[in-house]
């Protein structure tokens, strides 16, 4: 049975009990700041469980999209993946218990046939909060669970995040036939004999900051049933990228592929997908927050796709495959084609030069380590990588995995929660560059002054050159050579170009190197005397590259909007502008 068969059964048989069929929300949540992403089905759904009425009525049903990003390091299993499909059915007040467990036993046993021998349960053990929750084991066993196949579980207790609606819940497993890893063995052992495929959340308690619970005013259900795991267990797959969900590029992959790995495969098949329906419904890479998610997620599948050698002109045509495969269940992909091609590229491109230049550096730690006889590298270096060549430090992990070589990922913890720090709170101290005072605002306005110079260049000409700045926490004063007064259409080009830079969330790097080599490299370079035969070169994607002191933040898309406040004369032939950043 394929996936869209299933999906289509379990809506069709709650609609015929009375249910309201309704849309998937987007994967990026409205108005819910607490979630990168939409985690589960009843995520959008929380009013209406507090007690909201949903214009659709008190029984629901839906297909939801969801994305959960702490399995990211794990996809390449066989079993995880990121993003997901979760059919759910939902009763605002209007049933509890009984109805819920003989409506999923049905609806498993009839609709999609899997023999009551092949199903086990589990039900909510109890606690000091809740009782044990005889009830739902003896409804499941007069609709045919025997006893012995009813487990109660301390874990069966369901809550969305920290605090919220919540309740005991009852687990549905499938046996694989696998036998019995021990004595035991039942659904809560990992050993892949038992499978969980649907989870039933009775939503009787509201759980507050302080721990404590109260009941709510209406007693709910919440469940889901994960599509893809059920699909891989009906058509008899060990795994879902053998379905029909990813077949089609696991094979195209594998064509293409010069060195076999099926754990790349399988990570460039579950990115490339999780990615696509991440930028259908909005989403665009950034630094931080979900665009570094989704930014993670496409930099790991090309960091995957080279690893298969697969040339990275194929890109194109796997997204092309993937809208096609996936169209019917997914018609927005389709939609919106060509701007998920456009930000996969624009992001890949970004991240080849970032890629080359930071596993050049990672390969001279890691050989410099070995020479050493150590046989990790140090947090120090990892953090450069990140800092210096904005290589990711999960890619450094990744990379020492594969080349036998531990990292201190604790100490660089440590440090980047410090440098985190440092940004956030400001420091005192002085520094080589020109800025009196360190904080998050003036490290803001100073990277601001390097999108200004370039954007004076390109608008104005070559022959602007800065020849002063001033920078406070409210605003940036800069001068530069100009022989006369700019218009109101070169004033607003200017301000136009930064903004657009802004947007584009361009990478800031810096690279060490002498005086004379940051010249040819092409670096705008100012007041030589301040400058020692070592320089720093900071280079702002594709746009700027001038040497400085420094600091500056590690992407443009922090900025905020930049607004030219004032443009006039400074001396004969230097005009000054004033701007602000505003967030």
């Amino acid at each position: 049975m394929k996936a869209i068969e299933i999906r289509n059964k379990f809506l069709n048989y709650f609609k015929n009990h009375d249910h309201k069929i309704i849309p998937s929300a987007p994967l990026i949540p409205v108005n819910d700041p607490s979630v990168l992403f939409t985690t589960a089905g009843m995520q959008p759904l929380v009013p209406y469980l507090l007690g909201e009425k949903h214009p659709e009525g008190n029984k629901l049903t839906d297909y939801q999209k969801c994305l959960r990003t702490n399995d990211i390091d794990e996809v390449g299993d066989n079993r995880h993946l990121t993003y997901f499909e979760m059919l759910g059915n939902w009763s605002l007040g209007a049933y509890f218990k009984e109805e819920s467990i003989k409506m999923s036993f049905e609806f498993l046993t009839k609709e999609l046939n899997i023999p009551v021998e092949k199903l086990s349960v589990t039900c909510f053990a109890g606690n000091e909060d809740a009782p044990r929750d005889d009830e739902a084991a003896r409804i499941w066993e007069e609709v045919g669970i025997p006893k012995e196949r009813i487990y109660f579980l301390k874990e069966n207790w369901w809550i969305a995040g920290e605090e919220g609606p919540c309740g005991p819940d009852t687990e549905m497993f499938y046996d694989t036939g696998k036998p019995k890893c021990s004595e035991g063995c039942n659904p809560d052992c990992d050993c892949g004999k038992y499978v969980e495929i649907w989870n039933n959340v009775f939503m009787k308690y509201f759980k507050h900051k302080d721990g404590t619970l109260t009941e709510l005013k209406q007693h709910n259900v919440d469940t889901g049933l994960g599509l893809e795991r059920m699909t891989m267990l009906l058509q008899g797959k060990e795994t879902p990228f053998e379905t029909e969900l990813f077949e089609p590029i696991m094979k195209k992959i594998e064509e293409l592929q010069k060195v076999d790995n099926i754990q790349s495969r399988r990570i460039v098949a579950e990115h490339l997908r999780a990615s696509m329906m991440i930028i259908a419904d909005g989403g665009r890479p950034s630094n931080i927050d979900r665009g570094y998610i989704l930014r993670r997620l496409i930099r790991r599948m090309i960091r995957h796709l080279n690893k298969l050698q697969i040339s990275l002109n194929e890109t194109e045509n796997l997204i092309d495959l993937n809208v096609d495969n996936l169209k019917e269940m997914y018609p927005e992909l389709l939609e919106n084609k060509e701007t998920i091609k456009q930000v996969i590229l624009e992001e890949q491109n970004k991240f080849v030069k970032t890629l080359e230049h930071g596993e050049r550096e990672f390969f001279k730690a890691a050989n410099k380590a070995k020479a050493e006889g150590k046989d990790v590298i140090d947090s120090e270096t990892v953090f450069k990588l990140y800092d210096t060549y904005g290589f990711p430090p999960e890619v450094t992990e990744e990379l020492a995995e594969e080349n036998n070589i531990k990292v201190d990922m604790e100490g660089f913890n440590k440090l980047f929660k410090e440098h985190q720090d440092k940004s956030r709170q400001g420091s005192e101290q002085k520094f080589k560059g020109g800025l009196a005072e360190q904080n998050e605002t003036t490290i803001a306005y100073h990277t601001a002054t390097h999108l200004l110079h370039e954007a004076l260049r390109e608008v104005l000409g070559d022959h602007v050159k800065q020849s002063g700045s001033n920078i406070t926490t409210e605003r940036l004063r800069f001068d530069f050579t100009h022989p006369q007064k700019m218009t109101k259409e070169e004033i607003q080009k200017v301000e136009d170009l930064v903004n657009e830079k802004i947007q584009e969330d361009l990478p800031v790097t810096c690279e060490e190197m002498s005086y004379d080599d940051a010249k040819k490299s092409g670096a705008i370079g100012l007041f030589t005397s301040k400058y020692g035969d070592r320089v720093k070169v900071y280079t702002i994607g594709n746009f700027s590259k001038e040497i400085c002191g420094g600091p500056h933040v590690t992407h443009t898309g922090v900025l905020g909007k930049f607004k030219i406040k004032k443009e006039e004369s400074s001396s004969s032939g230097v005009r000054r502008i004033k701007a602000v950043l505003i967030k």
